[in-house]
């Protein structure tokens, strides 16, 4: 096992420096920035002057370097156009990215879940039937356009809800069904198809013969060995949740990652989109990394042959 999980680490590890490179260099070909923070009125020498008080006017490599340099060192830069440091104005909104992603992934799994548990023990019933077209329709809407259409209901029509921005639990809300619907389908078919596979494995015919009721059959069996799909789907939904975040918070104004993102692309301020990019890409390398530990614990076989499965 240790083997294992140093293999998936150096993964990690290889995976990051990747990320980093990538977004280094395609942020570069998007175009320069200087002309964007200088007045109209501004000659050549003050765009120039602008150039060289960025570091903008040294070698490519040179700059690659100093940003790597600066990782290593936690220092993620300044914003160009706000002119503070990146982590500042990313501890501002990062609060209000984890309060929205909490909140979807609780919609997503705390009704997904059970959604996919109940459509498997009740194959071919008009029950199951009915709760799957549920699960379809919520997979097959748009997020942006599902954001939209509760606002205009519950924000503007009936007025349950407050229709945008960031405020107590009620804001929450809307944004959080929004993000969380998709995954939610998600939950469900995964959770499905694993209860099903388990359904048809001996152990299971073998406790229904003994009598074992359909509550104790779940809890002390199926949800345990079901579970592994499950856990290696909430690493990538989480990493989709905070993705998504993007649409969600530009429709709902809140004031989060996602929304900083669209602004600092439209202004091109490279190190705030260079930063929450290498954020975004090490939260989901770590999740994924801890969804391998999490194996080793609900599946004793990975610690003994080092493999999933």
């Amino acid at each position: 096992m240790a083997a294992y999980l140093l293999r998936r680490f150096l993964q990690a590890v290889v995976a990051i420096f990747g990320v980093m490179t990538l977004i280094f260099f395609v942020q570069r070909l998007t175009g320069d920035p200087t002309y964007l923070l200088v007045p109209e009125t501004a000659t050549k020498a003050d765009i120039e002057a602008m150039r060289v008080s960025l570091g903008l006017d040294r070698p490519l490599i040179v700059q690659y370097l100093s940003f790597l340099w600066g990782i290593l060192h936690l220092d993620f830069g300044r914003s160009y156009v706000q002119n503070v440091p990146v982590m500042t104005i990313i501890a501002a909104r990062l609060p209000y990215t984890l309060e929205l992603t909490a909140g979807a992934l609780a919609v997503a799994a705390l009704i997904g879940v059970p959604l996919g548990i109940a459509t498997a023990m009740w194959r071919g019933r008009s029950q199951a039937r009915g709760l799957m077209g549920f699960v379809l329709a919520a997979q097959s809407m748009p997020t942006f356009w599902s954001g939209i259409l509760m606002m205009m209901v519950f924000g503007v029509w009936l007025g349950w809800l407050p229709p945008s921005g960031a405020g107590g639990w009620k804001n929450l809300i809307m944004p959080s069904v929004a993000l969380g619907l998709l995954s939610m389908a998600t939950f469900a078919r995964v959770a499905r198809t694993a209860v099903l596979d388990e359904l048809s494995k001996d152990y299971i015919r073998s406790a229904r013969a003994r009598g074992v009721s359909t509550g104790r059959l779940v809890r002390r069996h199926l949800l345990r060995n079901a579970s592994i799909p499950v856990i290696s789907i909430s690493a990538m939904e989480i990493s989709q949740l905070l993705a998504g975040a993007v649409i969600v918070e530009t429709v709902f104004a809140w004031p989060g990652l996602g929304l900083l993102t669209i602004q600092s692309i439209t202004g091109r301020d490279f190190m705030v989109v260079q930063t929450i990019v290498l954020l975004g890409a090490f939260v989901t390398i770590t999740l994924n990394f801890l969804a391998d530990l999490l194996y080793t614990v609900v599946d004793p076989r990975i610690r003994l042959t080092g493999t999933p499965g």
